[in-house]
């Protein structure tokens, strides 16, 4: 225990902690839980309570009952005051490096989080989901379990999405829909000009799957359509660009 951490924080049987973490006081981490280097987590913030899950038990991790697929916070995450995350149920609930989660955000069991994303201030997500790097969801926006986001969206506050959304578009509105790509974000990846043109023309064609492109992309944005097309029952949210 390092004194970064609180001594009013609980840290449970379980959980590996890397260097220069804080942990703040009254935050409870239960395990299996890993933390690497350079994390933040703040007061009152709650990690590895047992999934929400009716087939699932609710064990005592506290008490040495360790079960579940755990949680994984990776290099210099924030998670602020009073965010839950619960502990996966066949994978681990994952927040990648460098994202930040928000206040009183919450996020179910065996969600994925890429790296450098923003979860924002009471977001909710639901059990299953995979978010993609660098992707920033607005404040109080729910996202239904099993949902897929892809690298670089842009979620408005308070949106409820139950669709997929395909690499670098904004979705808001109730019901979500696309309503156009993030074409600041990609400019600041350094994704050439060229291909931001050819990505906005094919979702303003309608090809939100990316299958008739016939676009050579360049290295990041060759990964993150990767990532799309291997999603499994892709169902993109409406297209209102």
């Amino acid at each position: 225990m390092n004194d970064l951490i609180s001594p009013l924080a609980f840290i449970g049987e379980g959980v590996t902690v890397g260097e220069r973490v804080k942990i703040g006081p009254g935050a409870v981490v239960l395990g299996p839980c890993t933390i690497e280097d350079d994390v933040f987590i703040g007061a009152g913030a709650q990690i590895g309570a047992p999934p929400e899950m009716s087939d699932h038990e609710q064990n005592a991790a506290w008490a040495g009952e360790l079960l579940h697929a755990g949680v994984l916070i990776r290099e210099g995450a924030v998670i602020r005051e009073g965010v839950v995350i619960h502990q996966g149920s066949y994978r681990a609930t994952t927040v990648g490096a460098g994202t930040w989660i928000l206040n009183q955000a919450y996020l179910a069991h065996d969600v994925l989080i890429g790296n450098n994303a923003t979860v924002s201030a009471g977001v909710t997500i639901g059990g299953h989901c995979a978010i993609g790097d660098r992707v920033n969801i607005g404040m109080n926006a729910s996202v239904h379990q099993r949902t897929f986001i892809g690298a670089g969206c842009m979620v408005g506050m308070g949106t409820p999405l139950a669709r997929d959304l395909p690499p670098y578009v904004k979705a808001y509105g109730s019901p979500a829909r696309i309503r156009g790509l993030n074409s600041i974000g990609m400019q600041r990846q350094g994704i050439d000009e060229s291909q931001i043109s050819a990505l906005q023309d094919a979702y303003a064609e309608g090809d939100l799957l990316l299958e008739h492109t016939g676009i050579e992309w360049q290295q990041l944005l060759a990964a993150d359509v990767a990532r799309w097309q291997e999603r499994e029952n892709r169902r993109p949210a409406i297209l209102s660009m």
